[in-house]
């Protein structure tokens, strides 16, 4: 439904629905329930989101090339030209790189600010040098631009019936809580990577190191005391959760069963993770194929009672359209959103 959605969207210049194509493939091929999730944004604001995706999943792939013999220092170096493609980018709204193009333009549309696409880049940067985070405190000041500014980036897609600014911390720990999931989910094949997402103050506390990590990791054997590491974990993940849940209702109804969709899918990662015993360095966890059919149908229903009542009228919306006209340089528009109907 690619086409569809482009021309809900109304975008029509061929490079750039071809841009915009190529983010949706990203999405679909690698972010299984973001892409499952997405499928319940009303038709028009999907390429948005795509776009989002796509140029994360791009600088994502640089930093963690899946050809092992990509040195550090060329890593650096593709990361550096893709930000300089960025910076013109977004101040153009030109670029040969689709995914940039695809993103500069959803940005110039949704008004969206320049400063969490470099935020985005500075936290890809630090992931060339950084290897672990002494405190839990350090990994949430990574993660404000590796995960809160994609919840940043996002409000003003999804739209808000409150003003944007109160909805904003709730979305920035959304990012937050979607990324611990995936660190958790993660933690063996991160630690293959030499990474450890895993604050050292929780690991020492429960008398954990990085020797003990990698001893567990390559035998395959069991250690309480990791156990009681991950349970840890999970636990301030939860917290975060807790933290995001009051934004929900606080987006547009159409918005709403992606993201309660999303929230309930990488919720869900935590709960498997525990079925599975905290297994996490010798297999990934996943969630059941029938509990991710379960949700997407239960979001269906809620999308179609919420376009039922958005096309009776029943809410308003802040704002209900992607901004027409240039960005600013901080990054807003000029120009005075649009209403927009629920398709």
């Amino acid at each position: 439904m690619t086409a569809r959605e482009l021309d809900a969207a109304g975008i029509t210049e061929p490079a750039l629905r071809a841009a915009y194509a190529q983010c949706r493939r990203l999405n679909a091929r690698h972010g299984r329930t973001y892409f499952l999730a997405t499928r319940l944004l009303p038709v028009e604001r999907r390429p948005a989101v795509h776009a989002l995706y796509g140029f994360a999943r791009w600088a994502d792939d640089i930093v963690d090339s899946p050809a092992a013999d990509v040195p550090v220092h060329r890593r650096a170096a593709d990361l550096t030209h893709l930000e300089q493609r960025l910076h013109r980018g977004l101040r153009d709204g030109r670029s040969t790189e689709p995914v940039v193009l695809a993103l500069a333009d959803t940005a110039r549309r949704y008004a969206i600010d320049h400063r969490h696409f470099h935020d985005f880049m500075a936290s890809m940067r630090s992931d060339l040098e950084v290897t672990d985070y002494p405190t839990y405190a350090d990994l949430r000041a990574y993660m404000h631009g590796s995960a809160a500014v994609i919840g940043l980036q996002m409000l003003p897609i999804l739209g808000t019936v409150v003003p944007r600014e109160e909805a904003a911390p709730h979305a920035a720990a959304l990012g937050v809580a979607f990324q611990l999931s995936n660190f958790l989910r993660d933690a063996g094949e991160d630690l293959d990577r030499g990474r450890v997402y895993l604050p050292a103050d929780l690991l020492s506390a429960h008398g954990v190191d990085r020797e003990l990590l990698h001893w567990s990791r390559r035998t395959g054997r069991r250690d309480p005391r990791i156990r009681a590491v991950l349970e840890a974990f999970a636990h301030l993940t939860r917290g975060v959760y807790r933290e995001a849940a009051p934004g929900i209702a606080m987006l547009d109804p159409v918005s709403r069963p992606c993201i309660r969709t999303a929230f309930v899918l990488y919720g869900g990662i935590l709960d498997a993770v525990a079925a599975d015993g905290y297994t996490v360095l010798h297999r990934r966890a996943v969630v059941p194929r029938r509990r991710r059919a379960t949700m997407a149908a239960d979001g269906l229903v809620r999308l179609l009672a919420a376009r039922t009542a958005a096309r009776a009228g029943r809410r308003t919306v802040l704002p209900t359209a992607p901004a027409r006209g240039r960005p600013t340089a901080s990054g807003t528009s000029a120009a005075a959103p649009l209403h927009e109907e629920a398709v």
